[in-house]
């Protein structure tokens, strides 16, 4: 278990082997700002899939629920791809692993440019569901577990800042889009001109992020997934994460689509998923502050709880912009905060540094079947009516809060409960 500093104003993690090299404060704010780059240019990259929904809906490439399969796909795969990104992380290859990730990332989104919206449906799935998906998932965990090298006790905090890179690139990126297309440029140079922004941001990032401590003085035992699995507060958490998951990002998948069916203008609907990322972000920063003070567990489980609450809201504004507004403030605000707190949980419950990635990358990788799970059920509820979709989100999103709190009340550390 590790013991940390406590006389400097930032606590670098320390532990018992004295072999161990202290890093500056200069190398972990670089490396914070480069994991806040590298998860605004790939996670947050996610949520422009809105606009690529309706592109190509409107271009005819596939149905509607084909469409959607490109997006869940690419998701599930940012997801699934935490488990072997986490665990090659934890053996010292982040530098590697988030070369190879920022590759695959960058390359999918030029060859998606190349794609006419003419050509075969396969085209976009593999280029924007697999090849876009997987290299997300290279870049996202190992640039927030490497953060427990540098920060300490500030590690919540730090992740919590990494992690509102999301919704920054998740607000930026679908307005970049949605305005290129709109003033008449094609959607091959619209789509080149966000790869070069994700390309440059990549760059950056990469040159920033460190990984300051030798993985093999941290001892050659390594956590196996069976250790994981019979880890009962840990897998609470997990699956809590996994139903909370499968409410949440219904609202990111179909908040534009719901809007658009509450008669709201389509102009409009386009910023829909960029207003709900703009109240993440505050709700990711302060719920962090708030963890430091209050208890991860705590706010942890509140945020869960606003979240499952406010999704019912989305049935009752009126069928206006100040309603969808509303809507998306409201929930995205507690949406937030919840997402950025999960690496958090997760990492708590390590024993040594050793299991971060491991510990994110296995929770991660189960929640990638709530996204594989939702769209089908989704659509097929949509069919019939819209209120069944998200009072769904709602009980699942519920029995997810009773799972995270049970995870704080089996937690070996009462204190953060």
């Amino acid at each position: 278990m590790p013991t940390h500093a406590s006389s400097p104003s930032f606590a670098f993690i320390t532990y018992h082997d004295p072999n161990q090299l202290h890093v500056g404060v200069r190398r972990a704010w670089m490396t914070l700002f480069g994991a806040w780059l590298a998860i605004a240019a790939t996670f947050g990259y996610t949520f422009t899939f809105g606009v690529y929904q309706d592109v190509y809906t409107g271009a005819h490439v596939a149905s509607a629920i084909g469409v959607r399969w490109i997006g869940a796909t690419q998701l599930s795969l940012l997801l699934a791809t935490s488990l072997p990104a986490g665990m090659l992380h934890d053996s010292g290859h982040f530098r590697s692993v988030i070369t190879t990730g920022s590759c695959f990332f960058t390359s999918s989104l030029f060859l998606l440019s190349f794609v006419d919206l003419g050509d075969h449906y396969f085209k976009f799935f593999f280029t924007q569901g697999i090849v876009m998906g997987v290299g997300a998932g290279l870049v996202c965990i190992p640039s927030l577990a490497v953060q427990t090298d540098h920060w300490g006790t500030h590690s919540a905090l730090a992740m919590g800042i990494a992690s509102s890179g999301m919704f920054v690139g998740g607000t930026f990126f679908p307005i970049m889009l949605t305005q290129l297309l709109h003033n008449g440029v094609s959607f091959a140079w619209s789509v080149r001109a966000s790869a070069l922004v994700v390309l440059g941001m990549l760059l950056v990032a990469n040159a920033c992020m460190w990984q300051s401590y030798p993985r093999a003085s941290l001892g050659d035992k390594r956590t196996s997934i069976r250790e994981l699995v019979t880890d009962t507060p840990y897998m609470a958490a997990v699956i809590g994460g996994l139903f909370t998951n499968w409410g949440i990002y219904f609202m990111y998948f179909y908040l534009q689509l719901y809007v658009v069916h509450r008669g709201i203008d389509d102009a409009f609907a386009f910023y829909t998923p960029a207003i709900l990322c703009g109240a993440a972000i505050p709700g990711a920063i302060l719920s962090n502050l708030a963890a430091a003070k209050c208890g991860t567990f705590r706010v942890f489980v509140v945020s869960a709880t606003g979240c499952g609450s406010l999704v019912v809201l989305a049935i009752l504004p009126s069928p206006s912009i100040a309603g969808a507004v509303i809507c998306a403030v409201l929930f995205g605000f507690p949406a937030g905060a919840w997402l950025s707190l999960l690496p958090d949980v997760y990492c708590t419950m390590s024993t040594s540094a050793r299991e971060c990635g491991v510990r994110l990358g296995f929770a991660f990788a189960v929640s990638a079947g709530a996204v594989l799970t939702a769209t089908p059920i989704n659509d097929a509820l949509m069919s019939q009516d819209w209120g069944l979709p998200i009072m769904l989100s709602f009980l699942i999103m519920f029995a997810g809060t009773v799972l995270c709190i049970t995870a704080g009340v089996l937690s070996t550390e009462p204190e953060e409960f």
